[in-house]
């Protein structure tokens, strides 16, 4: 099932391509008054010393707040902040070894400014408060901790942890294949702050999943209306980068769309419960076991079906309001109001 693709998929491919960006809804958000500015937290630690470790615990405690308190003791695991003489004594030994010199001299070179990064977050975040006008904005703080965490989201901010986005051919990422295999690695690049910092926050903040034990259905509306919303939010950006897939595995999930919802069909997945059954469809991997020859499927095919389901819905409800969308709880009505077939 699901063979190789012709030579001639790749034209007609980039002309659907081009059709459906130029259909893509457009709004103005030039009166939209968000401005994002990106912390640098990473170059703060580099005003550490073995000899001001008290003095700047104490400011930037007060400076950033939460973020810093979360960070030492959840993020570095350098304990509390408050609890001085242990973290003093942590700090210490980390600054002076060699991995840490290393990592931040990395990073520093591959992020001497992040003006890139802070165009594209303001204008997700203008889009996201267009269409949501009542969220608050987060802070925005980057920061490098050892590979622990690549965007992780507290009271009032958002981490960027910029030692996972140093570029696929980082030389730090072939030591660490047990914890980070090669396709998620591919994915530690510049160019995936943007998206990843958008879906952290529409995940966790703005649409978080309420429920985990439900059918694949229902998980795959819930991960189409994020995908959604991104792309809503950042109508610039490239679909293979808000999904992950790099262009092949971009190109096959749309070549093979039909086959995949006729194979969900056939196999009974669409009501399945059983998370061990279903989840192949919708976790991080390489592939998709049992579909496509030679291992060149796209992975996560219940997200890309579940996109494609919630795109439909709205082709047919152009009047449906995002807010609205979020608000549909019933996944077999977004599923029968948009009439998919496979395409």
């Amino acid at each position: 099932m699901l063979k190789n693709p012709a030579p001639q998929i790749y034209c007609f491919f980039l002309i659907v391509v081009l059709f459906s960006c130029s259909r893509r809804e457009r709004v103005d958000v030039s009166h939209i008054n968000v401005k994002v500015s990106i912390e640098r937290f990473d170059k703060a630690l580099d005003s550490l010393n073995s000899g001001n470790i008290l003095q700047k615990n104490s400011e930037w405690l007060n400076y950033y707040g939460t973020f810093y308190a979360d960070y030492m003791q959840y993020i570095l695991e350098a304990g509390d902040p408050r609890d001085t003489v242990q973290l003093a004594s942590v700090l210490e030994r980390v600054i002076a070894t060699d991995d840490f010199k290393a990592l931040k001299a990395s990073v520093y070179d591959t992020y001497p400014s992040m003006e890139a990064q802070e165009t594209g977050l303001t204008d997700a975040f203008k889009h996201l408060k267009y269409y949501f006008p009542a969220i608050d904005i987060p802070r925005f703080v980057a920061f490098f901790s050892g590979f622990a965490v690549q965007t992780p989201i507290g009271e009032d901010y958002i981490g960027i942890g910029l030692d996972m986005f140093l570029g696929a051919d980082s030389k730090f990422y072939p030591a660490l294949r047990e914890s980070i295999p090669y396709y998620l690695a591919r994915r530690f690049t510049p160019e995936n702050i943007v998206p990843r910092v958008t879906e952290s926050y529409i995940r966790e903040e703005l649409f978080p999943q309420q429920e985990l034990d439900v059918s694949l259905l229902q998980h795959m509306v819930y991960q189409g209306k994020v995908l959604y919303v991104m792309e809503r939010a950042m109508p610039d950006v490239a679909d293979s980068l808000k999904i992950g897939y790099t262009s092949q595995q971009w190109e096959w999930a749309n070549r093979f769309e039909r086959d995949i919802w006729a194979w969900i069909l056939q196999e009974n997945l669409l009501y399945e419960t059983d998370y061990n059954r279903i989840q192949k469809y919708l976790g991080e991997a390489p592939f998709t076991p049992e579909l496509g020859d030679q291992n060149e499927s796209a992975p996560k095919l219940g997200i890309f079906i579940g996109w494609q389901i919630v795109r439909k819905y709205m082709e047919r409800h152009p009047e449906t309001t995002l807010t609205e969308l979020l608000g549909i709880t019933d996944a077999q009505a977004v599923l029968d109001g948009g009439r998919y077939r496979g395409r």
